[in-house]
């Protein structure tokens, strides 16, 4: 499995910015399908983002479409989430997520190999 370790949490008030960053281990990182997903307290697990092996597709939910940019840099082996006109109901903890042997995006969290443990982003109203 591929070890992933969010950072870059934290309070930020509303229509702020924060950019969350998932550190991998693993030589194949270039071939991970990388995502972003969050929950709410309360609520399930949703999918924010996801980029392919290079960066050069990606999928975003329709509420972070305008708003959210996943990026990766795979000199690094991080993926990136940054986060722009944030509003309090995208306070949640903010997972990355790795998916192997495909280079098919996939919003399906079901679908993905590896979790990290999460970072808390909240927005208060």
């Amino acid at each position: 499995q591929v070890q992933l370790v969010e950072s870059g949490g934290g309070l930020v008030q509303a229509g702020g910015s924060l950019r969350v960053s998932c550190a991998a281990s693993g030589r194949t990182f270039s071939r991970y399908i990388m995502g972003w997903f969050r929950q709410a307290p309360g609520k399930e697990r949703e999918f924010v983002a996801a980029i392919g092996w290079s960066g050069g597709t990606t999928e975003y939910a329709d509420f972070a479409k305008d708003r959210f940019t996943i990026s990766r840099d795979n000199t690094k082996n991080t993926v990136y989430l940054q986060m722009n006109s944030l509003k309090p109901e995208d306070t949640a903890v903010y997972y990355c997520a790795a998916k192997t042997g495909t280079y098919y995006l996939t919003m399906v969290d079901s679908e993905y190999d590896s979790w990290g443990q999460g970072t808390q982003v909240t927005v208060p109203s």
